[in-house]
């Protein structure tokens, strides 16, 4: 475990098999991110990012609600231009933290997601929800377009229906932000944990190199061209088949074993 501060300590698990969960921890508050867990968390991720040991993430959230969005008391209290700029730009530095580690991260959503809580989900490269989860963007239902949610939302959804959620501020339910292309399952609660155990245990079957490799490429090329991403695609699986691993998977393919990964 660690705490970072009497209001908002951040609960990490990590698990010999390298599966780490890091739980938002203000449940009274329902997770909301305030100063205090944007830089707890951004610390935590940073950490995790740098050890190899750790192979996937689950990020979860304590109490009733999996992320509220950020911390209104807070902001109100600090109404300040300078301010806000600093706070959206640290919450970005997060966002885009998530899908810069090498780590696939899942997010766990049991309860609702709201605001950058539902930004927090759609940057993260899975989700998995439980069929009681909810979603909204619903700074608009206070006088705020939610425009930093909408860089992630605009990135998982169709553009129609990314614009929907964000100028209604209307709530969806899980089975619609499955076939919206917010989260990857639904299951029910009861079922949450076991369907997040089955999605992490296959990713940690595989090769490390590959998905750490992999996960680079995948948001990299989503900002190229299509001449200049497969040229980049390829050097990337150049560069993957000559790794130990590669020729480890292929030649127990061959063999009908199952493969010894070393993870170089």
């Amino acid at each position: 475990m660690s705490t970072h501060d009497t209001e908002a300590p951040l609960l990490r698990t990590d698990r010999p098999d390298g599966l780490t969960t890091l739980t938002l921890n203000r449940p009274t508050q329902f997770n909301a991110l305030s100063d205090a867990v944007l830089d707890a968390l951004q610390a935590e991720l940073e950490a995790i990012a740098a050890n190899d040991a750790v192979r996937v993430v689950v990020l979860a959230g304590a109490g009733k609600a999996f992320c509220a969005g950020h911390d209104l008391k807070e902001m109100r209290a600090n109404h300040d231009k300078a301010y806000m700029q600093s706070l959206f730009k640290r919450c970005g530095e997060v966002m885009l933290t998530l899908t810069r580690m090498p780590q696939p991260v899942i997010a766990r959503v049991h309860g609702i997601a709201t605001a950058a809580g539902c930004q927090l989900v759609s940057m993260c490269d899975l989700a998995v929800a439980a069929d009681v989860a909810k979603f909204a963007v619903s700074g608009i239902n206070v006088g705020l377009f939610c425009s930093t949610p909408a860089v992630g939302l605009a990135r998982n959804l169709g553009r129609k229906a990314a614009l929907e959620m964000l100028l209604t501020g209307d709530f969806i339910d899980a089975m619609e932000a499955k076939t919206k292309g917010l989260v990857n399952r639904v299951v029910p609660l009861d079922a949450l944990d076991a369907e997040i155990e089955r999605l992490a245990q296959s990713i940690l079957a595989k090769s490390p190199v590959a998905v750490r490799m992999g996960k680079s490429m995948y948001y990299k090329q989503l900002e190229m061209g299509m001449t200049e991403a497969y040229a980049y695609a390829g050097e990337v699986m150049a560069c993957n088949m000559m790794s130990e691993d590669a020729g480890e998977g292929i030649d127990a393919f061959m063999q009908k074993r199952k493969p010894v990964y070393r993870g170089c």
